[in-house]
């Protein structure tokens, strides 16, 4: 669907520089002197891996694996951690948006502040340039000024939108499946609030909305997609799991990527969740939504 990759690998390249420093750089720089892996120096790439984000237990088995073995030298280490870290991104499953003929929905949840609105509105502008009627479902009816937020990026893209500011959320998706499915749509992209103060409230509201899909258009839902901040590192883990058991997630889409140090959250999230990264926001255009190519995230770390 987005054939905007193409051309792109410097803007990538720039865009994880800071990840590919604190998750590569440091660890290589830190060993490429040393002629054995020591426990010394295996506690140290511990510890720099830990910082950088990729998780405690991610980065146990990564170390552990080099523990009293002679096969691989620190000098190996950058081909090492390049063979792991896409073997770990193709475990996780397709990256590719799963999309068919019909009405495609797309349920998007995150909490506040992680860039959902944004990324929305630039979803929905892919889909249009590549000539897709596309709805949108302001279903986050919480928020102060969420639905307002909302219809300006959808008129930005070009797509209609479902509103009732400060109705019913899981009313406003029923309406908007209505919408969609009278008038032809081909994409509905849901909308919804992210409250973490109340987890139970959020887990109620995000179930009944699932709920309205389920009954109404079952077959037309076809990714669950978890906003997450690049700069949250392991606080994104967190979030995952907590969105896990309110909804059936099947992906996530990492925002801000550019100029954060903390990337390696994508693997630590396709490692323990086993849960693919699709989408990557590396900018503020609108064509700064990428379609996420595990080879070209891993070449552009290790370049």
């Amino acid at each position: 669907m987005f054939n905007i990759f193409s051309n792109a690998f410097d803007n990538l390249k720039n865009a994880v520089s800071k990840t590919a420093q604190t998750l590569v750089g440091n660890v290589v720089d830190s060993i490429k002197s040393e002629d054995e892996f020591s426990d010394f120096v295996l506690d140290d790439m511990e510890d720099l891996l830990i910082s950088a984000d990729l998780g405690v237990k991610y980065t146990s088995e990564l170390v552990d694996n080099l523990r009293g073995q002679n096969k691989i030298k620190p000098k190996d280490v950058k081909d090492y951690l390049k063979k792991s870290f896409l073997e770990t991104l193709n475990n996780a499953g397709s990256t590719k948006l799963n999309l068919s003929d019909g009405l495609n929905i797309f349920f998007i949840t995150g909490v506040n502040g992680v860039g959902k609105t944004t990324l929305i509105g630039k979803l929905a502008y892919q889909f249009k340039r590549s000539g897709k009627k596309v709805l949108v479902a302001a279903a986050d009816t919480f928020r102060a000024a969420a639905e307002e937020q909302l219809d300006i990026w959808s008129k930005r893209a070009g797509a209609d939108i479902v509103r009732k500011d400060k109705g019913d959320a899981a009313a406003v998706v029923y309406e908007a499946i209505d919408k969609a499915n009278a008038e032809k749509y081909d994409i509905l992209l849901v909308d919804t609030a992210g409250r973490l103060q109340n987890k139970f409230n959020l887990m109620e509201e995000l179930s009944k909305i699932k709920s309205v899909i389920d009954k109404k258009a079952p077959e037309s839902l076809k990714e669950c997609i978890l906003v997450l901040d690049a700069n949250t590192g392991q606080n994104g883990l967190q979030q995952a799991k907590i969105f896990l058991e309110a909804v059936n997630l099947t992906s996530v889409a990492l925002t801000k990527l550019d100029g954060s140090a903390k990337g390696a959250i994508v693997l630590a999230i396709a490692k323990e969740l086993k849960l693919p990264v699709k989408l990557i926001g590396v900018g503020e255009k609108m064509e700064d939504l990428k379609e996420f190519i595990p080879n070209d995230f891993i070449e552009a770390l290790f370049v």
